[in-house]
């Protein structure tokens, strides 16, 4: 005969919030509360205390103000308004630490750590982001305490509101430089040889190149992208002066502004 499994009982859980005075609370490193809890029946009687916690009295800064975040060619720039930290003992610091999670992840990564009570407005940049992802920003303040022989204490504070960035690659890449044209000398047909310094953009995708005659507007001479920094113009006709240019295009399809020129004649 079998016995009927017993449902496990549902698990409790609460929260508490104590209020502490203004007295309580301080910048001391070596205030700190001592936190447990006890389950007590109907009768009053308990099983004896949790496990304790110790928690640092340390102040923390209100959260900072009026997140901005903007996109930029390097990356996602964002600023804040700060409130000046409290006068405080040398062993108590407080810092802005600035988070990032890509939309629709949990995870949380630390994008820099900047020391409070500097400017009004302090600014810390992104570089590491990928393109064409949705980004959430917050920051929060957060109190260290420093304790002889022991690690430093880390108080945080509240978290500002977040702010979402998408990032739109629409920024063309560097503008080529260094471009040069030469004609090698007579041969069966002419040509004109260019090159130019490479572009060091992660992202280039290829060149275009360019070519007009005084008084005329510029033609692109390729059909497909350029791979190399270096190209041969084959269609030269003698006695005739030509100028060149070349931009930069990225996998995405952003087209830099044209280098500058660089002329040549054919004999």
């Amino acid at each position: 005969m079998k016995t009927a499994r017993r449902s496990p009982e549902p698990k409790i859980s609460g929260s508490y919030t104590d209020a502490l005075t203004v007295a309580t609370e301080g910048n001391n490193p070596s205030s700190f509360v001592t936190y447990a809890v006890e389950v007590l029946n109907a009768d009053g009687r308990g099983a004896g205390l949790s496990n304790q916690v110790r928690v640092s009295l340390a102040r923390t800064l209100p959260p900072p103000r009026d997140l901005n975040a903007r996109l930029t060619a390097q990356g996602v720039v964002l600023d804040w308004t700060s409130d000046p930290p409290p006068a405080s003992p040398p062993a108590v610091r407080f810092v802005y630490r600035v988070y990032r999670r890509q939309a629709g992840d949990q995870q949380k990564v630390l994008v820099n750590e900047l020391q409070a009570g500097g400017e009004r407005r302090p600014s810390v940049a992104d570089a590491s982001i990928e393109w064409q992802k949705t980004y959430e920003y917050h920051t929060e303040a957060v109190t260290l305490v420093a304790q002889e022989g022991k690690p430093e204490v880390q108080v945080e504070g509240d978290d500002s509101p977040e702010v979402k960035v998408f990032a739109d690659d629409v920024f063309p890449p560097t503008v080529p430089s260094g471009l040069q044209a030469v004609f090698p000398g007579p041969g069966q047909q002419p040509f004109i040889d260019l090159v130019w310094a490479p572009d060091t953009d992660a992202d280039l995708d290829g060149y275009n190149v360019y070519r007009h005659e005084e008084g005329t507007l510029p033609i692109k001479l390729n059909t497909e992208l350029v791979r190399t920094p270096a190209c041969r113009d084959g269609s030269v006709v003698a006695g005739k002066h030509y100028l060149y240019s070349v931009s930069a295009v990225d996998v995405r399809g952003n087209e830099s502004e044209r280098s500058e020129e660089a002329g040549e004649t054919v004999p």
